[in-house]
């Protein structure tokens, strides 16, 4: 990383483009379709990135389907790095799910990474060290704790959605993740996703950003949906002002139909979202390459593509994407800048 650029071993610009594909964290096996789906992004998706979500559970054999310490779970990931490898595609691998400090207890999406995860970082940073596909994202999406925190760490406290129970845990903060994986010898450029669910750059912007003197640099996600509140040029005004000094990736993006049947506003948001990112360059994966794990890139095992998203973000793989004009702004802000699926 040369300033906010990613360069690759050539010191040549590297611009980012692909899919998340999800699934190994919530199963230990990618439900039989993962080896399939990374070899579909690449070779017919022509992505040159995939991010794969991952728990720190499950890497180490701790989930109730697991007997064998996490051996094959652990086999499988080598299986998709080496596919990637093989045929010039990077890998962000994702720690998507934690523990809250508990192995096999409460696994899942939780504010901020624990204990558990620092001991995730340092075996699988080890494993992939300086291995010239793999990125390192350190946690999927922080939440609703401090600037302070998300940095430094502390005591944290979740309820418990279906029991309502509360737990309070040690959170680690981002900074000591990543002292965890340059104490390996790793090297690899990492991620890190702000607060409000990987969306809020202001701590970062604010003096928050991680040091990395013993490594290839930092890249700063950002996660955008339709729900977050911001309409798509308001987004677009916050990833200029923080490209202005740091490094980005969006590393999730995405919208669907929603319920109420807002299809061509949620096809309006995709379309003019990609444009932006073309527009500027940024590095980006869409999610997700999965028909259930939505906003769906497809809609079967086929792996046909969703017409109002997968569609659109294929073609822009295939560099064969329409020019965008977004619509005028309607009298009472109906406009597509305004589209909130």
């Amino acid at each position: 990383m040369v300033g906010t650029q990613l360069l690759d071993s050539q010191n040549k610009p590297v611009h980012l483009r692909g899919v998340n594909v999800a699934s190994l964290e919530w199963t230990s096996d990618g439900e039989g379709h993962i080896l399939d789906t990374v070899q579909t992004a690449i070779r017919d998706w022509h992505v040159n990135i995939i991010r794969l979500p991952l728990a720190q559970d499950r890497w180490f054999g701790k989930a109730s389907e697991q007997t064998d310490e996490g051996k094959a779970y652990r086999a499988l990931v080598r299986q998709i790095v080496d596919t990637c490898a093989a045929q010039a595609c990077y890998i962000l691998l994702d720690l998507h799910w934690s523990d809250e400090g508990e192995w096999g207890k409460q696994i899942g999406q939780h504010k901020m990474p624990d204990q558990n995860s620092l001991t995730f970082w340092k075996d699988c940073a080890r494993t992939y060290k300086n291995h010239p596909a793999v990125l390192f994202d350190l946690y999927n999406e922080p939440h609703d704790v401090t600037w302070d925190i998300w940095r430094e760490g502390g005591k944290v406290t979740e309820k418990n959605r279906r029991t309502g129970d509360e737990k309070t845990y040690d959170a680690v903060g981002m900074q000591a993740l990543l002292n965890a994986v340059r104490g390996t010898g790793a090297r690899n450029v990492v991620v890190a996703g702000g607060l409000d669910w990987a969306y809020d750059f202001s701590g970062i912007l604010a003096g928050k950003q991680l040091s990395d003197p013993k490594g290839h640099g930092v890249l700063y996600a950002n996660h955008t949906y339709p729900f977050k509140g911001d309409t798509v040029e308001q987004w677009a005004a916050k990833m200029e002002a923080a490209t202005k000094t740091l490094p980005v990736i969006v590393s999730e993006f995405g919208s669907q139909p929603s319920r109420n049947g807002f299809s061509d506003r949620s096809e309006q948001w995709v379309r003019y979202v990609l444009q932006v990112l073309q527009d500027h360059g940024w590095n980006w994966t869409a999610w997700d390459l999965h028909p259930a794990a939505g906003p769906c890139l497809i809609s079967d095992w086929n792996y046909t593509p969703t017409p109002y998203f997968g569609m659109w973000v294929k073609q822009a793989l295939l560099g064969t994407l329409p020019p965008y004009t977004p619509p005028p702004v309607l009298p009472g802000g109906q406009g597509t800048g305004s589209a909130r699926p």
